[in-house]
């Protein structure tokens, strides 16, 4: 595998979650998504790909978890596709106006994700952000085809109509590794949203996964009819993170944060997530 992630030791299954960190803060996240899977009794192996900009001693914190550990270098594009996505140019052009990303966002790391397509042991692989929590045993997933993803729900209906690549399905290729590679750097191609606006273009037909294997955070809030604890698999914290000191939606999203940060240590985890109290509940507790 030619140029593709380096690991600490073979597969063990044919089946694969594998997760991406870029920094020491993404590997605090992976620690909590790890916990949460291996609380799932999954039989797939766990995969962490990292990249130079994540440490060996940062990765000491995963060991416990026995993930395969695949170091990896960013895709090798082309200078001026780098210059097009550099973060001030690209947030230039396509800023967020929902939500705060951290400041050690780099928008060029979020394509290395496509380098799960070059796992050819593996027959099918999910992928999960380091942002996120699992909940229920997810493992149907690698019985949906690729390329599948849940829509982009966090503020009305019309975000069904675009997928979030936060979770997703895919069957590693090489052949596909490369046709995608030459999709990628075309001249002048510009991705908005970097990875997500590519696949969303890559696959057309992309099948959906319910909602409820990529449940964003401010649906908490934004459409708090459509949360439902007994049916999340799978919590993804995008925009601000859980693990950030403070922001200005953390009192709006305490409850999903300390939810994070039980996972995070270890400490106080809920034996069963469907019992939690929804918006409407809390809510109620607060005002009492």
């Amino acid at each position: 595998m030619a140029n593709g992630p380096q690991f600490d030791r073979p597969a063990g299954a044919r089946n694969a979650y594998v997760s991406l960190v870029t920094n020491r803060d993404y590997v605090l996240g992976a620690t909590a998504l790890l916990r949460s899977l291996r609380r799932t009794n999954t039989e797939a192996d766990l995969v962490v790909l990292y990249t130079p900009g994540v440490d060996d001693e940062d990765l000491v914190a995963l060991k416990s978890f026995e993930p395969r550990l695949g170091r990896c270098d960013r895709l090798p594009t082309s200078g001026d596709f780098n210059e097009r996505h550099e973060k001030g140019r690209l947030h230039r052009a396509a800023p967020f106006t929902k939500g705060g990303k951290p400041v050690f966002h780099t928008p060029l790391d979020n394509f290395v994700k496509l380098r799960l397509w070059q796992l050819a042991e593996y027959d099918r692989v999910v992928f999960i952000d380091a942002d996120a929590l699992v909940l229920q045993n997810c493992d149907r997933l690698f019985d949906y085809p690729e390329f599948s993803a849940a829509p982009n729900v966090y503020e009305g209906l019309a975000d069904f109509h675009r997928l979030n690549s936060g979770v997703f399905t895919a069957r590693p290729s090489l052949e596909t590794y490369e046709n995608m590679l030459t999709a990628l750097d075309r001249p002048d191609a510009f991705w908005r949203r970097t990875d997500q606006t590519f696949l969303e273009n890559h696959f057309p037909d992309w099948h959906g996964l319910p909602v409820f294997y990529n449940m964003l955070q401010y649906v908490w809030f934004n459409l708090p009819d459509l949360w439902s604890w007994k049916e999340i698999h799978i919590l993804h914290y995008q925009y601000e993170k859980p693990w950030q000191a403070a922001h200005d939606k953390a009192e709006r999203l305490r409850p999903l944060i300390e939810l994070w940060q039980s996972f995070a240590t270890g400490d106080g985890m809920p034996a069963d997530t469907t019992r939690l109290p929804g918006p409407a509940d809390w809510a109620e507790q607060q005002a009492s």
